[in-house]
């Protein structure tokens, strides 16, 4: 359905960056530690979208103990290093963040990562350019008390400050959790990933895709027919 098309939100993993099997690799590796044997295949299963503040609440339910003072500094510091070295762009993630701002429309990025982590994943890929000046993190919504995704805390703040309204927003979300936060702030919500994957994001709310490079096509149509 067509709507006054006005902002572009991305999501930042599995969207532009191809970061969540490092993660999931550093996460299962931090858990091992503290004496959670979670494979990277299952904490992608379960957190898949989350704050690690979720995951630290989850392996301390599991553990019934608390974890140390400083886990998630330590782990954002391990994520952020792997990231560094190691990660890459999903493919047409550039070429849609450009199509985009020659259609007109601004965009901004909003991810439950830190603003560390976004740095150094936005710097190996070469577009720390394009999003400057646009990122917003789910880290900013805990200082203020709030809370990240699957909350719409963190996309109702990105539409304010662009001075959008939430019904003239959609997202780009690739995560059940991230289309969860989009609905609930009142947004469109395009949800990408795999074939195999994409009906779990119909049914959170999203209408699915399964190529950044035909994103494009899709923002064109929606914003086609004014309402």
């Amino acid at each position: 359905m067509p709507i006054d098309l006005r902002l572009v939100i991305f999501d930042c993993d599995g969207v532009l960056i191809d970061s969540e099997a490092l993660c999931d690799r550093v996460v299962s590796a931090e858990l091992h530690r503290v004496g959670w044997e979670l494979s990277a295949a299952e904490c992608n299963r379960r957190f898949l979208g989350l704050t690690f503040a979720d995951i630290q609440l989850a392996a301390e339910a599991q553990l019934h103990r608390p974890l140390r003072a400083g886990w998630i500094d330590h782990l954002v510091r391990h994520v952020t290093e792997v990231m560094a070295a190691e990660v890459t762009a999903i493919p047409g993630a550039r070429e849609a963040l450009l199509a985009t701002t020659a259609m007109g429309l601004p965009f901004r990025v909003a991810s439950n990562s830190s603003h560390a982590e976004m740095a150094a994943k936005f710097a190996r890929v070469g577009l720390s350019e394009l999003v400057r000046g646009r990122i917003h993190s789910a880290y900013d919504m805990i200082a203020e008390g709030k809370r990240g995704k699957p909350a719409p805390d963190l996309f109702l703040a990105v539409a304010a400050a662009e001075g959008v309204a939430p019904a003239n927003c959609v997202v780009i979300e690739d995560s059940q959790a991230g289309v969860q936060a989009a609905v609930a702030a009142g947004m469109t919500c395009l949800g990408f990933g795999p074939e195999a994957e994409t009906e779990s994001l119909r049914r959170a709310g999203a209408i699915p895709f399964t190529s950044m490079l035909v994103l494009p096509g899709m923002l064109r149509a929606l914003r086609s027919v004014p309402t």
